[in-house]
């Protein structure tokens, strides 16, 4: 039996205003029927700290630790909480909420789409799997996170080794359409993200870096060696086409295309008043 066709593109390093820019023009084309579901892969061009959608930067970010440390900063139109992207390689999936097969809730989406990530880290000889948050305490934290910071915050379906999240993602709904994206961690510089951060105190401060430590790994550490970025490519391409059960067509933006995102990047994702409007 013939497998769907979904397209698939590898942007690479990227600004981070055209990285939001771009997700958000495949969720609109996609909405439209122009294109069938996309998986995603990319990287940021400088390192960059992202906020969810819903965040604070007056109360939340430090916006002089962020310059001073030669970072990029975007809001993203996903929820969740603040990421660092620096060693690690980004996706993003975008299917309609109709998709045969595909749960009406954000939970149990997750749950599907992440099945891409599982495989991934499967493949590249990690035993991972989904942690559920089956506390009072953990349910709480769902609803009331203590930071501002993702790998110090529990979700549902996260993706975890030896008990540590090694991936962070987030979901947003528009148009018909789910746009889920997350960073899978190569490496963390667990120092330098809490640095961009605000703090009431220092001993706040080195608590949440503690327990970053705690809570997070990455995928050398794990593997005691360091991987190249092409292999984990190839690991979680596979890993996504075996999960959803898709055939995955590079597909490469025509320059109209590209002409639309970077009007939609000028008019949101580069523009002082929407990251910082919160």
């Amino acid at each position: 039996m013939e497998k769907t066709k979904w397209y698939f593109i590898d942007s690479g390093p990227c600004a981070p205003s055209y990285n939001m820019a771009l997700d958000e023009a495949l969720l609109d084309w996609h909405s439209e029927g122009l294109i069938p579901p996309v998986i995603r892969f990319y990287e940021w061009n400088p390192a960059t700290l992202s906020i969810g959608y819903f965040q604070s930067v007056e109360k939340e970010i430090d916006m002089e630790a962020v310059r001073r440390l030669g970072l990029g900063f975007v809001r993203r139109p996903t929820g969740g909480r603040g990421v660092l992207h620096e060693h690690e390689l980004t996706y993003s999936v975008i299917v309609s909420e109709d998709y045969p097969d595909m749960p009406a809730t954000v939970t149990e989406a997750y749950r599907v789409i992440s099945e891409g990530l599982l495989k991934g880290f499967q493949s590249l000889g990690l035993e991972a799997y989904f942690s559920i948050p089956n506390t009072p305490d953990k349910l709480q934290a769902l609803k009331n996170p203590k930071t501002a910071v993702c790998f110090d915050t529990p979700s549902w379906y996260e993706l975890v080794v030896e008990g540590k999240k090694v991936a962070g993602s987030a979901q947003t709904r528009q148009k018909g359409v789910i746009l889920q994206h997350g960073a899978i961690l190569l490496d963390l510089d667990d120092e330098k993200l809490v640095q961009t951060f605000k703090f009431s105190t220092d001993e706040a401060r080195e608590k949440v870096k503690k327990s970053i430590n705690q809570k997070a790994v990455a995928i050398n550490k794990l593997l005691q060696k360091p991987i190249p970025i092409d292999m984990c490519k190839v690991a979680f391409r596979d890993g996504f086409s075996e999960a959803l059960n898709v055939e995955l067509v590079p597909f490469s933006l025509n320059e109209k295309q590209i002409e639309y995102v970077k009007t939609l990047e000028k008019r949101r994702y580069a523009n002082d008043e929407w990251n910082l409007k919160k």
